[in-house]
């Protein structure tokens, strides 16, 4: 019987030392789409994606930057997109951040090497520029039960923080239960020192993270539309949601438009990754939420997502879990107890 899915596709911060060698244990088979992404990046007189992946050692200084991270996830992302088993019929597709052009690869409006194009190229540029810095804080408690108006405190206090002379503070990513927030140091300093510690870790600094979907990015998201051309996008074969929850549809789509987006609003405007699963959630109904891999932390995300939209009697973690331990309905592949429920035998 067929099973229906939506892929999620992670972000940045999701290729970490558990993660290393990934693509030669999973996709062995795939070499020759990695090979292909290897002889870009020597164009570019950067290291290959097999051998950064095929490395003994692994340090977060290299591993985290955005001109090694983005290719590696990039590559085991897509690649666990085309490794799903044939009974499983993808329904939409969506990302976190970075995961957007991933998304867009797995859904075919961008090929397999230009969508390692479009990624290789934006990472690098975030790395180059390195403008700002992202933190992350929880506006739901340990239970994901929803919080309204914490979550209108949180957003209030930085409006504040923004409104201060030199001090840059907005919202990054709406990513489940938690707050990503972006801007320059005087502003993450400043959140840190009104914000009591939460949950033991919170708020928390994103190592080798710019200041990702807000206005500090735009001259990223300018010279990345000087070096990616409209021509790379075609229409996708699949249902793609967006950063705001908007719908691509296969054969509806103005692709100047999409183009326009990804490298225009996707990299300056915040990402409502809430949204885009709760989207996904309501329009299509699936069977299965599919998070690829690498690493699985973006399960937790997920979760709290639909649990926010109170889906189908899902209103706190505990209802998830039992919901989860009676019939999965989110498989995250990078979990070697998971990845063998959507994967071909």
């Amino acid at each position: 019987m067929t099973r229906t899915a939506v892929v999620i596709c992670p972000g940045r911060g999701t290729y970490n030392k558990p993660e290393l060698g990934y693509l030669h244990r999973h996709h062995g088979a795939r070499m020759d789409m990695f090979r292909a992404f290897d002889a870009i990046r020597a164009e570019a007189g950067q290291e290959a994606v097999t051998a950064l992946d095929g490395a003994e050692r692994y340090t977060v200084g290299k591993y985290s930057r955005g001109d090694v991270a983005s290719p590696l996830i990039y590559a085991a992302a897509l690649g666990d997109a085309q490794a799903l088993a044939e009974d499983i019929e993808v329904v939409a597709v969506t990302g976190n951040s970075m995961g957007w052009y991933i998304a867009l690869a797995a859904a075919g409006a961008l090929s397999p090497e230009n969508g390692f194009r479009v990624v290789n190229t934006m990472g690098t540029l975030m790395q180059e520029r390195l403008i700002g810095g992202q933190l992350v804080y929880p506006f739901t408690g340990e239970d994901w039960a929803d919080d309204p108006a914490r979550k209108a405190a949180l957003l209030a206090d930085v409006a504040r923080i923004d409104a201060m002379p030199g001090h840059d503070l907005a919202l990054s990513i709406d990513l489940g239960g938690m707050l990503v927030l972006a801007g320059n140091e005087a502003g993450l300093s400043a959140f840190e020192a009104a914000q009591p510690v939460a949950q033991e870790r919170f708020p928390m600094r994103l190592a080798n993270h710019a200041a990702f979907h807000t206005r500090l990015q735009a001259p990223v998201a300018a010279e990345g539309r000087q070096r990616l051309g409209a021509d790379l996008f075609t229409q996708p074969n699949r249902p793609m949601i967006d950063g705001r929850g908007k719908i691509w549809w296969p054969g509806a789509n103005d692709t100047g438009a999409l183009w326009d987006y990804t490298l225009g609003h996707q990299v300056t405007e915040p990402y409502d990754f809430t949204r885009a699963v709760q989207t996904a959630a309501r329009e299509f109904a699936p069977d299965l939420f599919i998070v690829t891999g690498p690493g699985a932390t973006l399960g937790g995300a997920v979760a709290q997502s639909l649990v926010l939209a109170d889906w189908r009697g899902m209103s706190d973690k505990a209802t998830f879990q039992a919901r989860q331990a009676e019939v999965p309905l989110l498989v995250a592949m990078g979990r070697d107890d998971q990845r063998g429920l959507v994967t071909a035998a």
